[in-house]
């Protein structure tokens, strides 16, 4: 099945709410936030423009290239450093960060808990991480869907589909809010993230007066919804700092 390409808005939707939040329950204009493996921005300069001093940590440096151009058209300024998540307490100083995002980064770091482990000592006391991180069980229903349903089974049973599996590694709720507790974070946030969205054929979504709008009203309802979650694309956490 085709999924929605033309939406992006659509796929970020629940993300943004929860990261929203987080900005309103900490009472300040300004935060200090870090995007490890933020890429070419798409959650930076957003944040840049309400306000928010923004530092990108990436591997790649056409990602930072990218980011550099994005961040000039949007007139904002991101900082864009060249590392790896696990280096984080090599980059930044301790307890220098208000809120880490860590997004599609879990799944290809050598020791996600080392990862994780670096993000919570950036952040100050009391201070939250956002992971987004692919879902297994989302993984074995697309395939099934595709008709590999062998590879479906085995994403079930391992996380992965195959060699040619591009992720290395997928995260059920339970896997991630432990790895957070293993890490030092406290009370921690679960969402689905992508429920619907990469199954509704984009033809149902683009062009269609106010379909987007509809869908990325089914994903909030869906992203808490005790059985849905638990098959979204992607889970999101937030967890704090304790």
């Amino acid at each position: 099945m085709q999924g929605v390409t033309r939406a992006p808005a659509v796929r970020t939707a629940v993300v943004w709410d929860a990261l929203r939040a987080v900005l309103s329950a900490a009472g300040r204009e300004r935060l200090d936030i870090v995007d490890a493996g933020g890429g070419t921005g798409g959650f930076a300069v957003p944040l840049a423009e309400l306000g928010h001093a923004v530092t990108v940590v990436d591997p790649s440096p056409d990602s930072l290239f990218a980011l550099e151009r994005r961040a000039a058209e949007a007139g904002v300024a991101v900082r864009g450093l060249q590392g790896d998540a696990a280096d984080l307490a090599d980059i930044l100083p301790r307890d220098s960060a208000d809120l880490v995002l860590c997004h599609s980064v879990l799944e290809y770091v050598e020791d996600p808990r080392s990862a994780l482990v670096a993000v919570h000592g950036l952040l100050r006391p009391g201070g939250t991480v956002s992971v987004l991180a692919a879902n297994p069980v989302a993984a074995a229903i697309h395939r099934a869907v595709a008709g590999h349903f062998d590879e479906a089974r085995e994403a079930l049973a391992t996380g992965r589909w195959g060699a040619k599996d591009p992720t290395p590694r997928r995260f059920d709720a339970a896997a991630l809010t432990a790895l957070l507790a293993e890490a030092g974070f406290g009370a921690t946030q679960v969402h689905g993230v992508r429920v619907f969205a990469d199954l509704v054929p984009s033809r149902l979504v683009d062009g269609e007066p106010g379909a987007a709008e509809a869908l990325i009203a089914l994903e909030q309802a869906a992203a808490t919804h005790p059985v849905l979650r638990d098959i979204a694309a992607q889970l999101h956490v937030v967890a704090n700092r304790t």
